[in-house]
């Protein structure tokens, strides 16, 4: 039945109102909304944002982390078929200011100060933001400026404006239409200033049906939400998923204390991108390092077990009566107290989606028994075009096209899509929507790709970042780094080649990984920059970039593609210094203008280079960080073949 998310909500009101619908935890302690109690302060919050004027087709900006009331807020706006626009709570306010005046929005929902300041800010050269809702009070007494307000304040005006307008809720909840916008999403801009993607009721919502349909999802099943309520994902997993199957969600208390509250909740379902995982698997082989010498040998004894048979095992493929005792201790003593360590230990199914994730890093989380799976989309698509079903998970692609979603390599070898996820427009800006669907109206992901004999879809890597080495062979950066970055001492990797003879890369290490390595072989370091710099820091990072250039030695196509140089940077990249996304997605172009002098460097044959690079602080001051950066060759491997 076509509907909206206000008549979604409200129907799980009416069907299980003393189902838990979301918690929060908050000094210490989990809060509890039952869906009746969420239908009431929903009610009361889009009753109070009539009250301030808050009409169909108007625009609401929130930045928040996960809290409950950030998520009704969305709920809220949409009863009065206004549209709710998301912005990242890390973002300056330079950032939200061209996201709230793109959105024309008059009414902004915010956290806590620290985002009242930032919309305050703004608010001094965009005077239309006439009201600021504020969920935290802390650190708030002594503000008094015009339009200032609660969120208890709004939720009591709400109460009095609906009692004096009996029937005027009832009545914009029932006249909301399936193909109104539902929400905008600002896109990552990775090339250029963001756009609103424009996604309906209708989109979300088949798409969040389709996903909750393959895995059995249901009213019993947990969820963490703790990704940015700006992000696509989050959007997906946490308010379209939840409003479609009823299941709880559950929000942290904060960044800090996810893998806590991760393993309190124990959910049914979760979802992460790539980078959560990677930052998962690095604390384990923190911990193992830690671990006596009894404990790595069990754990290394197991893995090696875990990696021959485990992903087998949990496909019910067929393996030998003596691999499956193996494994069963192996779960008694390493897997299982593995998987509750992370988390996990209720995981029914989870899910990555959002960058490519290294095969090597898939296949270790499924040989411990987590049913990892991969998700294929985008902004634009409600992160929804492909996903594994049970049974039919390959490390190498990401799924088939999903229920409602119809796909197709063009010619040049890009993605196009077409189905129920697809974007209705980009905010005010036809000139660009029409650009992103082929005269046959399908929907140009950018994204280069190749459907595999089972209908499965490989992504190499974004069209535009598809080039070739000077010898023919092709070059996608993104395959490459995905495999460095499999190692938990590498955060960031960023690879060059296009055009050029041979391909170099920038480095960034995991500076607690690495600190950690170093501290173990008592090696004395004064800060990132003098870590980054140690020669046995050095060694050990072209020794992970040996093991990859010998895979991609064995990899058809591939040989040609390994890292013959590279360095490693003196500062992480950072959103704040305009090299990544808030998605932390590499703005390559970017990068290669300000770094041009190392990338020269390393295709001159340099064996060092002194660099200055000015860096913004959180307090928004900036600096500058200088360093003589070592070049080094890194060892490859003539092409060969895996065995059979």
């Amino acid at each position: 039945m076509e509907t909206t998310f206000p008549r979604l909500m409200l129907q799980h009101a009416q069907q299980r109102p003393q189902d838990p619908a979301i918690r929060e935890k908050e000094y210490g302690i989990w809060q509890t909304w039952t869906w009746a109690e969420v239908a009431a302060d929903v009610r009361a919050l889009a009753c109070g944002l009539a009250a301030l004027g808050l009409t169909q087709g108007q625009n609401l900006a929130l930045v928040s982390g996960n809290r409950p009331y950030a998520y009704m807020s969305f709920i809220a706006a949409q009863c009065l078929r206004a549209v709710p626009v998301p912005m990242y709570q890390d973002a300056v306010a330079a950032e939200m200011a061209y996201v709230v005046a793109d959105g024309q929005a008059k009414i902004a929902f915010a956290e806590d100060q620290e985002q009242v300041d930032k919309l305050l800010e703004i608010r001094e050269t965009y005077p239309q933001l006439q009201h600021i809702i504020y969920d935290d009070p802390r650190g708030m007494r002594g503000y008094d400026q015009p339009g200032l307000l609660s969120v208890e304040q709004l939720l009591e005006l709400g109460r009095q404006w609906d009692q004096q307008h009996p029937g005027v809720f009832e009545q914009a909840v029932a006249a909301g239409q399936p193909d109104d916008v539902s929400v905008i999403l600002y896109t990552s801009g990775t090339t250029g200033k963001p756009k609103g993607v424009c996604q309906t009721h209708r989109s979300f919502s088949a798409s969040a049906k389709g996903a909750a349909t393959v895995d059995g999802l249901n009213h019993q099943d947990n969820v963490i939400s703790y990704l940015p309520p700006a992000w696509v994902g989050d959007h997906l997993f946490s308010l379209a998923q939840w409003l479609v199957a009823g299941f709880s969600i559950n929000c942290p208390e904060s960044t800090s204390t996810v893998q806590i509250d991760l393993q309190e909740i124990g959910p049914t379902y979760y979802f992460a991108p790539p980078r959560v995982f990677e930052g998962l698997l690095t604390s384990v082989s923190i911990r193992m390092e830690d671990a006596s010498r009894l404990k790595r040998w069990m754990y290394a004894k197991a893995m090696a077990v875990a990696q021959r048979v485990g992903a087998d095992i949990l496909d019910g493929k067929s393996v030998s009566f003596m691999s499956r005792m193996q494994y069963a201790l192996g779960n008694a003593f390493v897997y299982g107290p593995l998987r509750n360590v992370m988390g996990f230990s209720r995981i029914r199914v989870a899910y990555t989606a959002g960058a490519a994730i290294g095969p090597e890093l898939f296949k270790f989380y499924r040989s411990i028994g987590i049913n990892l799976k991969q998700f294929y989309g985008q902004t634009e698509t409600c992160a929804y075009v492909c996903l594994q079903q049970n049974g039919k998970v390959k490390l190498n692609t990401v799924g088939e096209a999903a229920p409602g979603i119809e796909l197709k390599i063009a010619d040049n070898g890009e993605v196009l899509v077409k189905g129920v996820s697809v974007l209705k427009e980009y905010y005010n800006r036809p000139d660009a929507t029409a650009e992103i669907f082929n005269a046959d109206g399908w929907f140009m992901t950018g994204d280069a790709g190749v459907l595999d004999s089972d209908g499965q879809l490989r992504i190499i890597d974004r069209a535009k970042d598809v080039g070739k080495l000077n010898g023919g062979a092709m070059f996608a950066p993104n395959y490459i780094e995905n495999k460095l970055k499999f190692f938990p001492q590498i955060k960031e990797a960023v690879c060059f080649g296009h055009g050029r003879d041979a391909v170099c890369a920038f480095i960034n290490i995991d500076f607690e990984a690495v600190g950690n390595w170093a501290e173990k072989r008592n090696l004395p370091y004064a800060g990132y920059v003098d870590l980054a710099g140690k020669p046995a820091v050095l060694e050990m990072v072209a020794d992970c970039i040996a093991k990859v250039n010998h895979e991609l030695a064995s990899e058809e196509g591939m040989e040609a593609t390994q890292v013959t140089r590279f360095l490693v940077l003196h500062k992480e990249l950072d959103p704040d210094d305009d090299e990544l996304t808030r998605t932390r997605k590499i703005r390559r172009n970017f990068v290669a203008d300000k770094y041009a002098v190392l990338i020269d460097a390393l295709y001159s044959g340099k064996t060092e280079q002194y660099i200055e690079t000015l860096v913004k602080f959180e307090d928004g001051r900036s600096g500058q960080v200088n360093a003589t950066l070592s070049i080094l060759d890194a060892k490859t491997t003539p092409a060969h073949r895996k065995a059979a």
